[in-house]
């Protein structure tokens, strides 16, 4: 698995389990490397704007791909492609976690978190 992650609590707990790649920048920066990741054939394995936050409310961003790169997966391509331009209709409130203030910035990191980690965890134990 290859986690893509700008959120340092994932890198944290997950950097030593999957293969991580951590992007500085915000979560259209992580969207963007993910965009690039599914064109050199890897595919999506968690949706990437999965959770009920808004796009542009959130600076912390985590994808989960397949870390094996094959044919270029159209449903994934759709899928990225599509959350990019969500993102894209609504300017970010936060373009990086340290935009935010430190308790929203807190709050943020902790739910991206628990959704990479609730849809992850189980496959790498």
């Amino acid at each position: 698995m290859l986690l893509v992650t700008n959120n340092e609590k994932v890198r944290e707990k997950f950097g030593s389990l999957c293969t991580l790649q951590y992007v500085e920048g915000g979560h259209v920066d992580v969207l963007i490397h993910v965009r690039d990741l599914v064109h050199q054939g890897h595919k999506l394995l968690t949706h990437p704007l999965a959770g009920s936050v808004k796009p542009n409310e959130t600076p912390f961003r985590s994808v989960a791909l397949d870390d094996a790169s094959g044919a270029l997966d159209l449903e994934s391509l759709e899928l990225i492609e599509a959350a990019l331009n969500v993102c894209r209709q609504f300017p970010p409130r936060f373009h990086r976690g340290e935009d935010a203030p430190a308790d929203m910035r807190e709050d943020f990191a902790e739910i991206d978190f628990r959704l990479i980690d609730g849809a992850i965890a189980p496959q790498l134990q």
